[in-house]
């Protein structure tokens, strides 16, 4: 599965999964975005995102790891 800027749940387990180390808490927006664009299944065009879809992500990952 392709994954998309919008798919921001998939996104959150994917980062959960593979940043095992870091704390969602304490990620800056430039940081998350590199980790997003660096997954494999990650399929969009890169500047297509904004703070709305970083922080929405970032909240997605805290909640998965609750």
């Amino acid at each position: 599965m392709k994954l998309k800027w919008t798919d921001v749940s998939d996104i959150a387990i994917e980062l959960a999964e593979t940043h095992t180390e870091v704390d969602p808490q304490r990620i800056n927006f430039v940081t998350l975005r590199e980790y997003v664009i660096g997954l494999s299944d990650f399929d969009d065009d890169p500047d297509r995102c904004g703070e709305k879809i970083l922080e929405a992500i970032q909240m997605a990952w805290m909640e998965e790891l609750d």
